[in-house]
């Protein structure tokens, strides 16, 4: 678990893991000197009057790993092939990012908190805001929907992808040690030999081993040598490519794990909280109306009962008419009757005068009447 890191893939860290791994070991190199040592004094002590002999010194080093090289050769055209068809969705054009994307897109189109809900003015009389939002998030919901099981597919492309990436990779990498050993073998060789035909020069060897050495074995080894670095460097590009891949498309399975089972339903959670929290706005409006409504009714009430109670308890505490007014009629009324006794005493004997004066123009009348019925006047 040392290896285990939650960083991004690195290209130049794969490298150095890749070549850390695919060196030959401390026994394996050992193990090759020991077979350079034997090889080298076998090639220096070639007879070189047997042409025989010779042609199998040249041959061996011709040869020298040409298997590892055809097999290294054939897997990386076959790779070469396949590396266009592997992971087309998870490429920067393939199906789960263009998928990722258009999702995120979609969420960004969706978010409620972004949006007006309590929208006023002529356009927000017109148009429910949040009933245009829940139509709009239906029609996207069924797109989402799409784009989700555009999403899955995508994801067992992608695993699948890293299956036969992996198996390219154990195959890659065998080839790889195969070649490192046969690279260490052929430097130590080189070396060996190197030393061998200097001492040789030194030593005064024939100039005729030293030249078949040279020419014929240590000439085709370096040209070999160089075609095993290449090839090595070959390989351990398509490790390395094989492994950044891998791990981005591991990298995209979880986006797409995540988009499903958090991004998804965090969507559908915010616009059921938005749609609750606009009824509940709207339910508060209303219960801030009615306790307005109800406040001004109170504070109504409490006027009307502040300027009229003091009014009514003045009248409740003061008598209907004041005693001033009360005295003034009763002393009015007296006087009244008081103004009655004194007219009717004085009326009195001017009403017996009158009475007396009716009664005398009444006997005078009697008189005349009497004189006019002795005259004659009514027969």
């Amino acid at each position: 678990m040392s290896g285990f890191t939650l960083d991004l893939p690195n290209t130049e860290e794969i490298k150095k893991e890749v070549v850390a791994e695919l060196a030959p070991s401390v026994e394996e190199k050992t193990q090759i000197s020991n077979t350079v040592k034997e090889k080298a004094d076998q090639i220096m002590s070639v007879n070189l009057d047997s042409l025989a002999e010779r042609k199998e010194f040249i041959h061996v080093i011709e040869t020298f790993g040409a298997d590892t090289i055809r097999q290294s050769q054939a897997k990386n055209n076959i790779l070469q092939q396949r590396m266009k068809d592997l992971s087309k969705a998870g490429g920067e054009s393939g199906d789960v990012a263009k998928g990722l994307e258009e999702l995120s897109i979609k969420m960004k189109d969706l978010d409620p908190s972004v949006l007006d809900f309590t929208k006023t003015g002529a356009l927000g009389k017109i148009f429910n805001p949040i009933r245009r939002y829940f139509e709009r998030y239906k029609t996207a919901d069924e797109e989402i929907a799409t784009i989700v099981k555009s999403l899955e597919k995508g994801r067992s492309i992608l695993k699948n992808d890293n299956t036969t990436l992996e198996i390219e990779q154990a195959n890659m990498r065998d080839l790889t040690k195969q070649l490192n050993q046969k690279i260490e073998l052929g430097a130590q060789l080189d070396q060996y030999l190197a030393n061998a035909v200097e001492n040789a020069r030194i030593s005064g060897d024939s100039n005729e081993r030293i030249q078949f050495v040279e020419e014929e074995i240590l000439f085709p080894l370096r040209q070999r040598l160089m075609d095993f670095q290449q090839l090595l460097t070959v390989n351990q590009q398509g490790i390395i490519a094989m492994e950044v891949i891998r791990k981005n498309n591991l990298e995209l399975i979880r986006a797409v794990d995540r988009a499903q089972n958090v991004t998804i339903s965090a969507l559908r959670v915010a616009v059921t909280v938005a749609g609750a929290l606009y009824h509940q706005k709207i339910v508060l409006e209303k219960i801030e109306m009615l306790n307005e409504s109800t406040s001004n009714m109170i504070a109504a009430t409490s006027r009307m009962l502040k300027e009229q109670g003091v009014a009514i308890q003045q009248e409740a505490t003061e008598a209907t008419i004041s005693p001033d007014t009360l005295k003034q009629a009763f002393a009015d009324t007296l006087s009244a009757l008081d103004n009655i006794s004194t007219y009717k005493s004085k009326a009195l004997p001017q009403m017996e005068k009158t009475i007396q004066d009716f009664r005398a123009i009444a006997d005078a009348g009697e008189r005349e009447l009497s004189k006019m019925e002795k005259g004659g006047h009514f027969s």
